[in-house]
């Protein structure tokens, strides 16, 4: 996306892998970007997602404007949703990366809003699974402290201990290892669709979505997260209803670091529904430009683990909406983006 990785991914993928030189796009960093937004997600890069759907690409992946989140995808559509992403390297980890074979895992960590696929992997490993507020410092502290190997974000961020930063470039490698791993196995299909449904066989699937609603009235958003708020820290909000969905846990995110003490607040308004489902609710940016508001969705399966996400979400996605009454308060009636 003209950002700093180019020249990193020509030396990888062209110089030293021996790839051509049309397996790298848009190299050439560029202060303006290119015009474009340097997001790697299926708006922002839609250039990309394009040209995998019309030349039937097995792999391909972008690389923000500073080299730190990712996003990986592949032919007939096949979208490796961030949250994913960190679950599957975890549970590939030693299998796949040299690396974890020398050091191990140590630990996993992963941003509140992200879905919980990577506890499962955890749980079934005997690692401990830390969640954090949104914000890189706080898997820093644990990664100083040798408490933690991988952690990830829903928003595009994935990495390791290997340095003390989200590293985009690393996470497609360690996908491209993951590929390799199965391939040397002997899988007769190695593709990224193959690897999410043998992932998926072990696990279920946690399927999410991000509604993001950009440059929103500022003052009309602060006022739907406090109404939200007031509303789900009441200690009566556990037993009503959200549409379909009873709620089992609610409240606003906070977090008490383990290494250091500090502690974290208003860090997310979420519910936690009976059947395991959650929303979760954050406003972000206040400035001249308006609000962001970002709504985040997870539902669980264990056994249909094919359905579109969007699909399989939109109960719970019109259930949140119509509790929150974000169009009321933000005069918005579709999203900006959607991961």
């Amino acid at each position: 996306m003209h950002g700093v990785t180019g020249p990193y991914g020509k030396a990888i993928f062209v110089d030293a892998l021996g790839l051509p030189a049309t397996s790298v796009m848009n190299a050439v960093p560029l202060p303006d970007f290119g015009g474009g937004h340097p997001d790697p997600n299926l708006t922002y890069a839609h250039e990309l997602v394009d040209r995998v759907a019309a030349e039937n690409i097995d792999f391909a992946a972008a690389s923000d404007g500073d080299g730190d989140r990712n996003m990986i995808i592949g032919r007939n559509g096949t979208f490796v949703n961030p949250s994913d992403s960190v679950a599957v390297i975890a549970h590939w980890a030693e299998r796949a990366i040299p690396y974890f074979r020398r050091t191990g895992v140590k630990g996993v960590a992963r941003s509140m809003p992200t879905s919980q696929a990577l506890d499962r992997v955890a749980a079934a490993r005997g690692l401990t699974c830390y969640e954090v507020p949104t914000g890189w410092k706080f898997f820093g502290n644990l990664m100083d402290a040798g408490r933690l190997s991988i952690c990830g974000e829903e928003s595009f961020g994935t990495g390791s201990d290997h340095i003390r930063e989200k590293d985009g470039l690393w996470a497609i490698v360690a996908w491209l290892s993951i590929l390799a791993a199965a391939a040397n196995a002997g899988w007769a299909d190695v593709s990224l669709q193959a690897v999410l449904d043998d992932f998926y066989a072990s696990f279920g699937r946690n399927y999410f979505s991000r509604y993001d609603y950009e440059e929103v009235d500022a003052a009309g958003a602060a006022a739907m997260v406090d109404a939200l708020r007031a509303r789900w820290c009441s200690p009566s909000a556990v037993g009503t209803a959200v549409g379909p969905y009873t709620i089992a846990k609610s409240g606003d995110f906070a977090y008490t670091d383990p290494v250091d003490g500090s502690v974290s607040t208003k860090q997310g308004v979420f519910a936690v529904f009976a059947d395991g489902s959650r929303v979760v609710f954050r406003l972000s940016g206040t400035g001249s430009q308006g609000a962001t508001v970002r709504m985040y969705v997870e539902a669980y399966d264990a056994n249909k683990t094919k359905l579109d996400p969007q699909v399989a979400l939109k109960p719970l996605i019109d259930a949140a909406l119509g509790v929150a009454e974000l169009e009321k308060y933000t005069g918005r009636k579709e999203p900006t983006v959607i991961t």
